[in-house]
């Protein structure tokens, strides 16, 4: 997996940057974003606007506008700053800038540009933008041609991908030695546009802590032994058993889609244990899976557990969760469960004492009840909620939403690159604790297990629309046939 893209939040940026002061990484940014912009701008009436700030990002700026005015692009720089109160290296850049011949203005020029570039803030920025480079922000809005954004769209938050008001909403963004959490979840997703890295020749090491930013082509070109299904003296015990605990009055399709997932995607067994009174003594869609009452499949052996899906928030609820998390085993707690713990602190504290793995994959709302917030809460900063879960359950979470973030109790996290509005429906979360629970009925640590599942999840819709179904209209029980094509393409791949 050493092909996934570092990501790295402002301070550890910052950190990066002061080791390599001197290294002329102004002039790389913008030669690498006039790259990006050139091939923006190439077919497109009317001239290059390069909006520049007052920082290091409007230095980017000044070097971009001369890289593609040495090339024949018209160019027009749009800087409202005070020159004398520039940082030392975006000063040295206007000063070549204007030696080159090309002066800067105040406003932007009336007609239709060719290409907007916007190098107003960056990173640089915490708050919303005021005066007169909200006023820019409001024009390069109005003015109807694209905008490419260098490092992130100004009035976006970093590393929360939280927009202030106003904020650019880019139709692509070239960023700087590694991402930022902000360009890869949340709101930041729809405001960044097709991101491309440039890394600028710094690679990016453990010191700084980096996340990471799955994608399943390098997720599967490393796939595990087990995935592979390398090994012939196996059985279906090798793969684990799977106990599926959830499926009240009313929810009992919820369960079963996790089942039909954890089969599909490798788990040697799968037992469904429903907390419903009338449950399904054989599901005619999967009749491998082994059908019971919850206690019952809680009581029988099992390498794995996953509590949650459909399983309601009463007392019986309460005592099925409060015996899943008993179980020395590792366990994923998923939708309903993770709502019992948020309202009993007791079970919380025991949840945070288990020795096995725990795993949980909490949408917003749910995340919210776990945190004392509300879901706005949540979304505001998406990579400080899920650490803040991981961090208090002792669990590897999956905060799911676009851009989902798996954070480690130690602090470490990933984001997820696939996936779409496709997941968008009922039952696509059911579907992915089954799949995690067979990830790791097969063997797969909990970090990759996690990884594994989540990237696969998304990467499955993600084939679906691409071949015709969707994103309109994908419904969770197709993942499970696409997701199983994709590991076995990677596994046939590895042999």
């Amino acid at each position: 997996m050493t092909g996934l893209a570092p990501i790295l939040t402002v301070a550890g940026i910052r950190a990066v940057e002061a080791r390599h002061a001197g290294d002329g990484l102004m002039e790389r940014a913008g030669a690498a974003a006039a790259g990006v912009a050139r091939e923006l701008a190439t077919g497109r009436r009317g001239p290059i606007v390069v909006l520049a700030g007052p920082g290091n990002n409007g230095g980017d700026g000044f070097v971009v506008a001369r890289t593609l005015a040495a090339q024949f692009f018209e160019v027009i720089v749009v800087f409202r700053g005070d020159a004398a109160r520039l940082p030392a290296d975006a000063a040295r850049a206007l000063a070549a800038l204007t030696a080159s011949g090309i002066l800067p203005v105040p406003d932007p020029p009336p007609g239709l540009p060719a290409l907007v570039v916007d190098a107003l803030f960056g990173i640089g920025l915490a708050r919303a933008p005021a005066g007169e480079y909200a006023a820019l922000i409001e024009w390069s809005a109005g003015c109807g041609a694209p905008i490419l954004a260098l490092d992130v769209p100004s009035g976006l938050d970093a590393d929360t991908g939280r927009p202030f008001n106003p904020a650019v909403r880019a139709d692509a963004t070239t960023t700087f030695i590694a991402l930022k959490p902000g360009l890869c979840t949340g709101a930041g997703l729809d405001h960044a546009g097709k991101v491309t890295l440039h890394p600028l020749g710094i690679a990016v090491d453990a010191r700084d802590r980096p996340g990471s930013l799955l994608d399943w082509p390098s997720l599967a070109a490393a796939l595990p032994p087990a995935l592979c299904r390398m090994q012939h003296d196996v059985h279906k015990g090798t793969f684990g058993t799977l106990a599926i605990i959830g499926g009240h009055d009313g929810m009992i399709g919820a369960p079963i889609l996790a089942g039909r997932a954890a089969l599909k995607t490798g788990a040697g067994k799968v037992r469904i244990g429903f907390a419903a009174q009338a449950r399904p003594a054989v599901d005619w869609g999967a009749p491998e899976l082994m059908l019971g009452a919850a206690d019952a499949v809680l009581e029988a052996a099992a390498d794995v557990v996953v509590a949650g899906p459909g399983l309601g928030v009463d007392a019986q609820a309460h005592a099925l969760v409060t015996h899943a998390v008993r179980a020395a085993v590792p366990l994923v707690l998923d939708a309903d469960a993770l709502n019992v713990i948020a309202a009993d602190a007791a079970l919380r504290a025991a949840v945070r004492g288990r020795t096995a793995p725990t795993l949980t994959t909490p949408h917003p709302a749910e995340a919210a009840r776990l945190l004392g917030t509300d879901s706005a809460g949540v979304s505001s900063d998406r990579l400080a909620a899920a650490l803040a879960i991981a961090r208090d359950l002792r669990a590897f979470t999956v905060l799911k939403g676009g851009g989902s973030v798996l954070a480690l109790p130690d602090g470490r996290f990933d984001v997820n690159a696939t996936g779409g509005p496709a997941l968008a429906s009922g039952g696509s979360g059911d579907v992915l604790s089954g799949m995690l629970g067979a990830m790791l009925a097969q063997g797969l640590a909990p970090r990759d297990a996690l990884r594994y599942a989540v990237c696969l999840h998304g990467a499955a819709a993600d084939r679906l629309v691409a071949d015709g179904v969707g994103p309109v209209g994908v419904a969770a029980s197709e993942l499970p046939e696409a997701a199983r094509a994709l590991l076995n393409a990677a596994a046939r791949a590895r042999r």
